[in-house]
């Protein structure tokens, strides 16, 4: 099966699905009608895509609702004009759903969030339309550039020293 979550930086949210059996996660684009988009349009906020991550998964190793864990568990789902120091529409949240099942656990894990916290969600909740994979060069990101990729965790206040 797959999954597609904007999350913000596609670099940075690629990782830690691996730890957790996912079988893979391919960086890319979502949500917006450009065909074909290339990194340098999406980051400069020309084609209504959001920086997204495919996940392919077998339900028994990991559920779709185990993934929504590490989703929220990994994102400030409160940040409605990207994520960190990534800002603009390209690093905004979203779930892009393929089936009213997944819709309706994505929502009711939305609207849980927003009762136990008292804020509004800013995750978008979207059918999916398409997904393009990115670059070679964005795919792995962390292993590629391991100090790069620390550096960009680090400064982005997803990670603390």
């Amino acid at each position: 099966m797959k999954a597609y979550f904007a999350g913000g930086c596609f670099w940075c949210v690629t990782p830690i699905y691996k730890i957790y059996g996912v079988d893979s996660v391919v960086c890319g684009y979502s949500g917006g009608d450009e065909v074909a988009p290339t990194y340098e349009d999406v980051k400069a906020q020309k084609t209504g895509h959001r920086e997204t991550i495919e996940l392919t998964y077998e339900p028994e190793n990991v559920t779709f609702d185990k993934l929504l864990d590490i989703y929220f568990a990994n994102v400030d789902p409160f940040d409605g004009e990207g994520q960190y120091i990534d800002k603009g529409f390209s690093y905004t949240l979203a779930i892009y759903y393929k089936t009213e099942e997944e819709r309706e656990i994505a929502a009711s894990r939305i609207s849980a969030l927003e009762a136990e916290s008292g804020q509004k969600v800013q995750v978008a909740l979207e059918p999916f339309k398409s997904f393009y994979p990115a670059e070679e060069e964005h795919q792995d990101y962390y292993l590629k550039n391991p100090e790069a990729f620390e550096k960009e965790l680090i400064e982005s206040g997803r990670k603390t020293i």
